[in-house]
């Protein structure tokens, strides 16, 4: 038998057994306590909270990173208290603690799952020696609606890349083993829907069949629990009808009889209160009685549990024994983060903040989110051998502050590079840098500056325009109704780009924002996101091809907002989009008929088509990809089968690709989306290279939820793709068939 398999059963059973031990000799205040969590001052420790943790009515805290202050906390909870039992110590460590990487969504577009997973190690370990031991990330909730200010946090509008990128963070934050020290708790979040929220507005209410919940929203959820996530934290939304906060359905029914859980629920803050205020409670307690029910085992700065379940309990509508299960998921918990063991913070036993290895990590996750969307002429890579001045113009340029992005309530900004000062840097005093900010904030209307900015364009050999969002426009009830770019940037563009000389912009932004209104009159964008502590020297890099730009798309960019929603991954209909038979506005007879014969899905303003889809991305190569075949025409169900294709690299550099595979159900029991996302590899190819691409396909990937909402493959014909977006137009085909009997 496998030894390490025989001691982590070992170790679980100890623990369940202390589980127990303990939960039998705690109060109904106790057990209530442990399912409180609070918000302390980062300064001191007030006495009624010294009170409570002396009395055991508090497990948790949130927003206590001074360590001096954490440990104290510690200490009454352990050397004070009856029972000693430690606490967690929450934070929004999101993407980074005092180094700040690149926004979630811009980490999205690296695709590049070990370098998330190395991310939130360092991110962990930054955050583990102020005393945090619990974040509340990752963030896996499918956005498929820019607007919405949360998309920031997301990580695009696909199951599968979420997926793979949630797990990979959860391992970065949690290790090997949760009770090593740098190692924080995860908190997959928000359980579920909350991403599909109306019109993007954050808290709004989402609507979707079960059918679409399962098959697309709750897959990243899964993937996180399968990897064992430490805790799940429960959507502020409404869905269908019932607030997440009461869905016995999603947080028993799924997460504990489907999928076996055994970490524990925490609300998303104050949000059994909120019960009241959606409707479906009549007050505060009835509130912490149907949450309760549901199983959210804790409340994140409420006090629905503290002050009303005990009565829930005295009059018999809330058993002991519901209590006890809850209580018993956050102490194991606990258990597994060793904190009984030690709780306490030697922030000596941790790297130095800031720490050059984490600053490196940093970068390269900087330099792989960007994603090129235009390169007309080969204007970049620039060189310096070429240049003799550059007007660098905008005001995201130096702001040290904004290019962070949101959630970064630890981050430094003193640690920035900026854009201007990596310009600088990689130019040294080979060319004359002319910055002119033309703009106070991205949200100015105010011209005063452009005549300066145009003299600074014509006077310079090119303008590099750094443009975009500012970070307080992205986030947490930060959606917008109009996701062009703010202010009077666009007719910043247009001056410059009357100046006669060659015009890129890079966008620094928390969201995919609509470009059309620009596209055609620049002659290059790089897509930067908000990039973190060094987007500066990253982007920089790419601007003079140090590096080539590898990023792509994970959320699907809109030519206008009434496309929205929009994303790759749609149902076919039956009357699908023609590309050659598109009729605009214009075109339309002044006495069209009205008929049903011969029409199609699609705006008559903005056709059916993105206008970056999701996947994309320009690279300084030149790919071509080849001679898609599979390895196999028929694979039995349990099964797998190889699809390859060759990738040449026709271009003058070497470069990485995100070389992505696709596939396609053709006829199913239920309806099945144009495409979906199996597979991607980041791969390095040489100049004049040919490389094969390959990907295993396990019948298993071809499952969804059918009619009956049970997980099944079905036997029948498949298209499969691969290509650099999911506009990859290189396909073969393969059927997968029943097993036969005695096989």
């Amino acid at each position: 038998m496998n030894v390490s398999l025989t001691e982590k059963t070992a170790k679980t059973l100890r623990i369940e057994q202390r589980i127990g031990e303990l939960v039998g000799e705690m109060t109904v205040a106790e057990k209530i306590g442990q399912m409180n969590q609070v918000c302390l001052v980062d300064h001191a420790v007030p006495e009624d909270a010294r009170v409570a943790l002396r009395s055991g009515r508090i497990g948790s805290v949130l927003n206590v990173v001074n360590v001096e202050i954490v440990n104290e906390l510690q200490r009454i909870a352990v050397e004070e208290s009856r029972l000693g039992i430690p606490l967690l110590i929450g934070r929004d460590v999101i993407h980074g603690f005092q180094t700040v990487m690149p926004i979630p969504l811009g980490q999205a577009a690296t695709w590049n799952p070990t370098l998330l997973k190395e991310g939130a190690r360092f991110s962990a370990q930054e955050a583990a020696a102020s005393g945090v031991n619990w974040t509340f990330a990752p963030m896996i909730d499918i956005s498929r609606d820019p607007r919405w200010g949360r998309i920031a946090e997301s990580f695009g509008e696909d199951p599968h890349l979420t997926s793979e990128l949630g797990v990979a963070m959860v391992r970065g934050f949690q290790g090997d083993d949760l009770s090593t020290r740098g190692s924080i708790a995860a908190c997959a979040k928000h359980f579920a829907g909350y991403g599909d929220c109306e019109s993007g507005r954050d808290y709004a209410t989402t609507n979707i069949p079960e059918n679409e919940l399962r098959n697309v929203h709750l897959r990243p959820f899964r993937a996180t629990v399968d990897a064992g996530v430490a805790t799940i934290m429960a959507s502020f939304s409404d869905l269908n009808g019932i607030p997440a906060t009461a869905s016995e359905f999603l947080m028993r029914q799924v997460l504990r009889d489907e999928w076996q859980f055994d970490g524990f629920v925490v609300s998303d803050f104050d949000s059994i209160s909120q019960l009241c205020v959606h409707g479906l409670t009549e007050n505060d307690k009835d509130a912490a009685l149907q949450a309760v029910t549901a199983g959210i085992d804790m409340e994140m700065a409420g006090a629905c549990y503290t002050e009303h379940l005990e009565s829930l309990i005295d009059e018999g509508r809330v058993d002991i024994g519901v209590v006890d299960e809850l209580v018993g998921n956050i102490l194991r918990v606990k258990f597994r983060l060793g904190l009984f063991e030690d709780p306490y913070t030697n922030p000596s036993d941790f790297p130095s903040k800031p720490n050059a290895d984490a600053m490196r990590a940093a970068k390269t996750a900087a330099l792989q989110s960007v994603v090129m969307l235009k390169n007309d002429h080969d204007v970049l890579p620039l060189s310096c051998g070429n240049l003799r001045s550059i007007a660098v113009i905008g005001p995201l340029a130096d702001a040290p502050y904004e290019q962070l992005g949101t959630w970064i309530f630890d981050g430094d900004p003193a640690l920035s590079i900026t854009c201007l000062q990596g310009v600088h840097d990689m130019v040294g005093d080979a060319v004359d840098v002319r910055f002119v900010r033309a703009m106070d904030t991205s949200r100015s209307r105010d011209t005063a500056s452009f005549d300066e900015a145009v003299r600074a364009a014509q006077e310079t050999d090119l303008s590099i325009l750094f443009l975009g969002e500012e970070s307080i426009l992205t986030g947490e009830a930060h959606s917008r109704a109009d996701i062009d770019l703010p202010g009077a940037q666009v007719e910043l563009i247009r001056r410059i780009r009357k100046a006669g000389k060659k015009v890129i912009v890079v966008i620094l932004a928390g969201r995919p924002l609509t470009l059309t209104n620009i596209v055609d009159e620049v002659d290059a964008i790089l897509y930067a996101w908000h990039p973190g502590t060094m987007g500066g020297t990253a982007i920089a890099e790419l601007l003079f091809g140090i590096e080539s730009p590898s990023g792509k798309l994970p959320a699907t960019m809109p030519r206008m907002v009434g496309q929205i929603p929009i994303y790759y991954n749609q149902k076919n209909t039956g009357k699908p989009p023609r590309p050659h038979e598109l009729v605009f506005i214009d075109d339309i007879a002044e006495q069209a008929p009205q008929t049903s014969f011969g029409m199609f899905a699609f705006h008559l303003d903005a056709g059916f088509s993105p206008l970056f889809p999701f996947g994309y991305g320009l690279s300084y190569a030149k790919f071509e990809y080849k001679n898609i075949r599979t390895s196999i025409h028929e694979v039995e169900i349990g099964d797998k089968l190889t699809v390859s294709a060759e990738l040449t690299n026709n271009g003058e550099v070497g470069a990485v690709e995100v070389a992505q595979l696709y596939v396609r159900d053709l006829v199913a029991s239920v309806t099945r989306p144009v495409r979906e996302l199996k597979g991607f590899k980041r791969v390095y190819v040489e100049s004049g290279q040919t490389i094969t691409v390959e990907f295993e396909l396990q019948t298993s990937d071809l499952a969804f939820y059918g009619r009956d909402y049970k997980l099944v493959t079905e036997p029948g014909e498949f298209r499969v793709w691969i290509g650099g977006s999911s506009y990859a137009d290189l396909q073969s085909e393969f059927q997968v068939i029943a097993r036969q009997r005695g096989a």
